[in-house]
């Protein structure tokens, strides 16, 4: 498959298994799972053709790990990112101490001001490392980094999760656990 393939069946899985199910005809089951056989016959529905092949390489080469096949290989989901309205039962999982967010400097002044904020989604994703927050804060303009105080948000009764593919989610991280990352930092 080629990459623009890829893209083609990526942005589709993620359309339908993050923010729009039902254009598909499909409804989300706990933990954000479909039946592929629901998935292939409801992308033909809505004109889309997807064999079992291409989903099983979108899946498998997904740098990011965005979509997952359950034990069987007989389910997929999104691993994050939802819009739609699911639960992805997760467990709580205590954070490290230090978490990152990555985003462009035109939002930095709101982002200071109000705190990172779920919007549409149901979590603010953070990440471990700063690579993946600077490649995440690149894609919408020129990426700033924040560092988000862990330690203090959990231990103020915040409550984290961790998906499947290594994305570290909570609901809200108010001003005061956040900070900048310069050069030096």
């Amino acid at each position: 498959m080629n990459d623009k393939r890829k893209v083609t069946v990526s942005k589709f899985l993620s359309r339908i298994l993050r923010h729009a199910p039902e254009d598909a005809g499909l409804t989300l089951e706990p933990g954000g799972w479909v039946p592929v056989a629901d998935l292939l016959a409801g992308a033909i529905k809505i004109g889309v053709t997807i064999t079992r092949e291409e989903l099983d390489e979108v899946v498998r080469s997904s740098d990011k790990q965005r979509f997952a096949f359950d034990e069987s290989g007989a389910k997929i989901r999104a691993n994050q990112g939802h819009s739609a309205e699911v639960d992805l039962q997760l467990e709580p999982t205590e954070p490290p101490p230090e978490l990152f967010h990555g985003t462009a400097t035109r939002h930095l002044d709101t982002i200071l001001r109000d705190g990172l904020l779920k919007m549409a989604r149901h979590h603010v994703h953070l990440s471990a490392d700063v690579a993946t927050a600077l490649k995440v804060g690149g894609r919408h303009g020129k990426p700033v980094v924040l560092v988000v105080d862990a330690a203090r948000l959990q231990a103020a009764g915040h409550i984290f999760f961790r998906s499947a593919n290594g994305v570290w989610l909570v609901d809200h991280v108010p001003p005061q656990y956040l900070r900048v990352m310069t050069p030096e930092t």
